[in-house]
């Protein structure tokens, strides 16, 4: 059944991305997912195919298009292929990562990484799991303190998406008593003193 949710410009970006995949995924996708990490250099390629930050204005190289239609259709090339596991950095950086920073980045910031989260040279992650409390936010127990123009970290998190090749980190931390009420999201760098990973954890296939 032929669908009319995408325009003539969302079925061309499609073939954009599934010729992507078929090229720049899937030969190498085997060996990835034994090693349990992707090559960097591929997201840095699906940057210069115009694959990530699609919505991030064209003042940062992005596609200047608010329109999540764009992540629908990599997502779904994504998912077809049987080398989906290791597509999952692009749909994670875009759909779930980005769209916290277009948000509530300041102007400082976002000239700082926006250019970097479409060019492929900033990948993201969240970090909300983890060890003994599971995705269950209202276990989150890691704490960030104010300490003057900073906040102190004291936490740890476990299966991360993206968690061993990303370059800033949004970090779901405990900033007030409430279960529910008293998270806040605080955006890391990687480098930031203190902040260290662990070994790379081998997940069931």
């Amino acid at each position: 059944m032929e669908r009319t949710i995408y325009d003539a410009e969302h079925k061309l970006f499609a073939e954009t991305a599934r010729a992507f995949i078929e090229r720049e995924i899937e030969p190498r996708h085997d060996d990835w997912d034994r090693a349990g990490i992707v090559d960097k250099e591929m997201f840095r390629k699906a940057g210069a195919q115009g694959l990530l930050g699609m919505a991030l204005s064209e003042e940062f190289g992005g596609g200047g298009v608010d329109d999540f239609r764009y992540n629908a259709v990599i997502g779904e090339a994504v998912a077809s292929t049987v080398a989906a596991s290791s597509g999952l950095c692009i749909t994670l950086h875009n759909d779930v990562c980005l769209p916290y920073f277009a948000a509530v980045s300041n102007a400082e910031q976002r000239v700082r990484w926006f250019p970097g989260f479409v060019s492929g040279d900033l990948m993201t992650a969240i970090a909300m799991t983890e060890p003994g409390t599971g995705s269950d936010l209202a276990g989150v127990r890691t704490a960030a303190v104010r300490d003057g123009d900073d906040y102190v970290v004291n936490g740890a998190k476990t299966f991360i998406t993206n968690g061993i090749n990303a370059d800033l980190v949004i970090v779901v931390v405990r900033t007030g008593d409430d279960p529910h009420g008293g998270l806040s999201l605080l955006a890391v760098a990687d480098g930031t003193e203190g902040f260290t990973r662990g070994r790379n954890l081998e997940n069931l296939r």
